[in-house]
């Protein structure tokens, strides 16, 4: 039931603001914020703190902030075996200014993730694996070699947004898109609503199965049939990282040898728990916090 998860890592500076500069503004923020980040760790995390035995690939730099992506992952249990460090490379960033109403701009320096290739994936690690889950943030060609080297169950959440070519998509067992990103995937406008996704979900060729993530209203499982499954009511506090602890959590229950209907309902679930807390990786939730 193991997990191999392929993607970015970075240390997220956060900067809470009254407002977002505009161009050439000079804004006063308050006390900011370091947190581990990256959609690859986060989703790694969600898994591991569910009880999933995971493995990591990815890379970080030869510098100071390195330490605190290992620290985070090693706390949440990740086997870091097979986390790489580039020499004389900075780990990756990501600079976070968010305003009162929740706005927010982010710019993000990739570093070491950049350098992650086809010659760091482990062909036996990958082929033995139950699930792989692998995202966007890390270069093209070290996700297309992961998934053609999986032997399992093949998880893309494809993150950020782009236009992704069909022998990568043909070998996709469960596509986890966004509203956001099933458009971009189907070149058309962001759908607004859940039969307008259904639809798009549906004209996608490549994957065995998609799962939209529709945020409030919960997602979108579109196989052999279409099933809606609604969020879960919780006292929302910050959304941060919801969408990668869906993801784990999905990894997480395929590994279990759930179904995906089943798998969607428990990632449901735990992303809904995953907002009461505040930070990404910070608010993934543990199994008992999610199955009390």
């Amino acid at each position: 039931m193991s997990i191999v998860v392929v993607g970015s890592c970075n240390v997220d500076f956060i900067v809470p603001v009254a407002g977002l500069p505009a161009p050439g503004e000079t804004v006063l923020g308050r006390d900011h914020l370091r947190a581990p980040g990256g959609k690859g760790a986060n989703q790694a995390v969600a898994a591991a703190r569910l009880g999933s035995p995971v493995t990591f690939v990815g890379c970080v730099g030869d510098d100071e902030l390195a330490a605190t992506i290992r620290g985070a992952l090693v706390e949440s249990g990740v086997d870091l075996t097979w986390l790489h460090e580039v020499p004389d490379t900075p780990s990756g960033i990501a600079l976070i200014t968010v305003a009162d109403g929740g706005e927010n701009t982010i710019a993000v320096s990739p570093g070491a993730n950049a350098r992650l290739g086809p010659a760091q994936l482990d062909a036996g690690l990958l082929s033995s694996a139950a699930v792989l889950l692998a995202q966007l943030e890390v270069p093209l060609d070290a996700v297309s070699a992961a998934v053609e080297a999986a032997g399992g169950t093949v998880l893309l959440n494809p993150a950020p947004a782009r236009s992704l070519p069909a022998e990568l998509l043909a070998r996709v067992d469960v596509l986890i898109p966004n509203r956001s990103e099933l458009g971009v995937l189907a070149d058309a406008p962001e759908p607004t609503t859940i039969d307008e996704a259904a639809a798009m979900a549906k004209s996608l060729t490549g994957p065995s199965a998609v799962v939209v993530t529709l945020g409030a209203d919960g997602a979108l499982v579109v196989a052999d049939e279409v099933e809606h499954v609604p969020a879960v009511p919780v006292d929302a506090v910050d959304a941060t990282g919801a969408g990668d602890a869906f993801c784990g959590a999905l990894a997480d229950a395929l590994a279990r040898g759930s179904s995906l209907l089943a798998a969607t309902r428990w990632a449901v679930r735990v992303a809904a728990v995953s907002t009461t807390q505040r930070g990404a990786q910070t608010g993934m939730p543990r199994r008992e916090d999610v199955t009390s």
